[in-house]
């Protein structure tokens, strides 16, 4: 299933063939867990996070601007040959975005600034749906959004002392994800 809002989708129908469906297919159910990727950059990280959705059956939402387009071959060989079966949603902005996300489900905020571990969260059950953020690969969620969405902020813990300053997002998403699916979605 392919949606997008009507100016992405001039921009990306040549690049993006729709899902084809045998008559009488029945659409996918809708999601309970749905994953943005809110100003992604490596065309990469973002066909890892569509395959990895694809897997578990979660929605991805990539909210432009995009730092690449989707006819782009990295992020289609990332992808490999699911990328066409992933359930894509292109946002034309965040706010585009955030007026639908209280329809999508309860958002949580991906940001080494959270106080709150990974483990100390509890996703809700299905059928309710659970919306996951993360930022650019560059410099996380922009401030304004790790403001608004500081109580539902949540860190991936790394070992103190540690110079690595964050995860590879596509390797944080699958983590994300998958403590997602055992506290409830799965």
């Amino acid at each position: 299933m392919r949606r997008f809002d009507a100016p992405t989708a001039n921009r990306y129908a040549a690049a993006m063939e729709p899902t084809k469906r045998a008559a009488g297919d029945l659409a996918p159910p809708e999601p309970h867990l749905h994953v943005a990727l809110v100003f992604p950059e490596i065309p990469g990280n973002s066909g890892n996070v569509g395959r990895t959705c694809l897997a578990v059956g979660a929605r991805l939402h990539l909210i432009e601007p995009l730092g690449f387009s989707l006819a782009d071959r990295f992020l289609k060989r990332a992808g490999l040959d699911y990328w066409v079966h992933v359930d894509l949603v292109v946002w034309k902005d965040w706010p585009t975005f955030e007026a639908a996300l209280p329809g999508l489900g309860r958002p949580f905020a991906f940001t080494a600034e959270a106080r709150r571990e990974l483990w100390q969260v509890e996703f809700p059950p299905a059928p309710q749906g659970t919306v996951l953020l993360f930022g650019r690969e560059g410099g996380g969620l922009p401030p304004e959004i790790r403001q608004a969405y500081r109580g539902d902020a949540v860190r991936i813990p790394m070992r103190p002392g540690t110079p690595v300053r964050s995860l590879n997002l596509s390797t944080a998403v699958g983590i994300g994800v998958y403590a997602a699916l055992r506290g409830g979605h799965g």
